[in-house]
């Protein structure tokens, strides 16, 4: 098992690209994984754990990195230490599973809550997120409770749902219903008042039918998503569902079920979107935005930068590009369903 854990830590290394030489030493896993090759300025990725115990049947995932893993906190805390030296404001902690880390010393157990209890008290790092959450039937209240409790740690959850159809999550192997699906976004929305929450989706899974789309519509026009990502369903060479389920949606109606749902999506979000209007948001700006015209006034040509707010919200606005990787005040003047727009507050 030791020798997988290098072997694994290796390739991890490998696969990364880099712009540096980087020596590949046999370490432990739990000591290799640097996250500090940031392409957006103060921010960057922390791995918390990799693999996954789901063995949902559209997903080649534990096949390839096999079950979960959980590094040491003490490692991901010096690693979350050694990024706010170098000027690194927020920092991601990843994972397939991200809420299923868990890790046991002889003293104690330590959970996600506690990571991200001590991921808070490091001078320096001021927002924390972790991505990717599996929707459990039991979704530990320390979690939620920690963001509640926790300034530093962000009002964001992104927890796929896939389908709302019971039978097409049942053929996935997603092990809940839709409906204690929304009962645990009910649940997060009572402990943390104003959480932005974000779905996946994938719409023409083999079976699916029109009755069971139109569930899936159903939950998110219940969900009330911040966004979603929302994919056609195509075979994954090694997964169960390629080997044993009949691909029998046509490329037609996955596109226009993709589209459906797309448009529901996008109503919700720009409603959203609009309750922004006239408030003032914190963002950690990233820098210059590629599309500056879209808040330009009158024809104008100044610098548009971009940024987000806590909840992950994108904002445009006009400013000087000395605020890169720094936190602004903007006032939101105009919105669309994907982005807000505003000025220097």
């Amino acid at each position: 098992m030791q020798e997988k854990k290098k072997t694994i830590a290796i390739t991890e290394k490998i696969r990364r690209q880099t712009s540096k030489k980087q020596t590949l030493a046999l370490e432990k896993f739990e000591s290799v994984f640097d996250a500090d090759d940031r392409q957006i300025p103060n921010q960057t990725f922390v791995r918390a754990m990799r693999g996954c115990n789901n063995l949902c049947t559209y997903c080649i995932v534990p096949y390839v990195r096999g079950p979960e893993i959980s590094r040491p906190p003490a490692a991901i805390i010096e690693q979350i230490k050694r990024l706010a030296d170098k000027g690194v404001k927020l920092i991601t902690l990843l994972g397939q599973a991200v809420n299923s880390y868990k890790y046991t010393t002889c003293e104690k157990t330590y959970c996600l809550a506690d990571l991200l209890q001590m991921a808070s008290e490091i001078e320096g790092i001021e927002w924390i997120r972790f991505v990717t959450s599996y929707p459990a039937e039991k979704f530990y209240s320390e979690i939620l409770k920690a963001m509640a409790d926790l300034p530093k740690v962000c009002n964001y959850l992104h927890i796929p749902a896939q389908s709302g159809s019971d039978k097409i999550l049942k053929a996935m192997n997603r092990n809940y219903t839709a409906d204690k699906y929304l009962e645990l976004l009910d649940k997060a929305r009572d402990i943390v008042p104003g959480i932005a929450i974000a779905g996946d989706f994938i719409v023409g899974f083999p079976g699916e039918t029109e009755k069971d789309f139109q569930q899936t519509v159903s939950l998110v026009q219940k969900a009330r998503y911040k966004n979603c990502f929302i994919f056609k369903y195509s075979p994954r060479p090694g997964t169960t569902a390629e080997e044993k389920l009949q691909d029998t949606v046509s490329t037609e109606v996955k596109k226009k079920r993709n589209i459906e749902l797309l448009a529901v999506q996008e109503k919700i979000s720009d409603e959203l979107s609009k309750e922004f209007l006239g408030k003032t948001v914190v963002v950690l700006v990233e820098g210059l935005s590629k599309k500056p015209h879209l808040n330009a006034k009158n024809g104008e040509n100044r610098p548009q930068l971009v940024g987000r707010t806590a909840t992950d919200c994108i904002v445009v606005f006009n400013g000087p590009t000395s605020l890169a990787g720094q936190f602004a005040k903007v006032k939101i003047t105009k919105t669309s369903p994907l982005t807000l727009f505003g000025e220097l507050a």
